[in-house]
């Protein structure tokens, strides 16, 4: 029986906690008991049912694999390479390990002739069935199980997060204004960032620079030329600080 594995994310942009890819392995002729469950796009359905049908899916896999990406390790990551690059590594360990007969890939390149062609580089079997698409998850309910996967482990993180450290941030990602609010009030209250935080996000480095600019801009107004405590020198070091 020819099985197929779909792989897929959730956790990608994100500025607040991890990223989470799955690999969903089932027989092909299971795939319409994924559809009698109600597998589509994790994205359209609600939290309960989500985690409802992450249960079912269990029961349903030949095999899965859940893959978690921390903020700590995806900054450290990057300073070697990229989000893509981290991307197609872990799902060529997927690939590798469950060596399904076919894998069908949310791509997250726009490119999807040339991700799939990365993939397969370092692939055991290099003539494996490989559909790499955007929007998969929306096209094959195989992936739509793997995002479902993904994004249950993922939202349990995150709930995990709010508990640990009594915070709420909402959704986590940079078109959030309460996300965008915590980190705010965050850094200026610790003046640094939790571990949780992906501090490689350039609205991470936006913030933590807004932050500093207005430090010295106060530090400036409390210590014009002339004053009785620290003279005009220090003013004028502090200056090049913005320049």
């Amino acid at each position: 029986m020819t099985t197929v594995l779909g792989i897929d994310e959730a956790g990608r942009g994100p500025v607040i906690g991890p990223m989470i890819i799955c690999g969903y392995l089932v027989e092909s002729s299971k795939i319409s008991k994924l559809k009698s469950i109600g597998v589509k796009d994790s994205k359209l359905l609600s939290p309960r049912t989500r985690e409802r049908i992450a249960n079912e899916l269990k029961t349903v896999a030949d095999d899965f694999i859940l893959i978690n990406i921390s903020a700590e390790e995806i900054d450290k990551l990057r300073t070697q390479t990229n989000l893509n690059k981290i991307e197609i590594e872990k799902m060529q360990q997927i690939i590798n390990l469950l060596s399904p007969d076919e894998v069908v890939i949310d791509s997250p390149e726009t490119d999807c002739r040339k991700f799939e062609q990365k993939i397969r580089s370092k692939l055991k079997n290099k003539d494996i069935k490989i559909v790499a698409e955007n929007y998969a998850d929306k096209k094959y309910v195989v992936v739509g199980a793997a995002s479902i996967m993904a994004k249950v482990v993922r939202d349990k993180a995150i709930e995990k997060i709010k508990r640990d450290y009594n915070v709420d941030f909402n959704s986590g990602y940079t078109s959030d204004e309460k996300t965008i609010d915590f980190l705010k009030k965050w850094f200026e209250i610790h003046n640094e960032f939790p571990p949780f935080v992906r501090k490689s996000w350039i609205t991470v480095k936006m913030i933590k620079k807004d932050h500093e600019q207005i430090k010295i801009i106060e530090f400036l107004k409390n210590h014009r030329p002339g004053n009785a405590v620290n003279g005009p020198n220090i003013a004028k070091e502090a200056s090049k600080e913005t320049t």
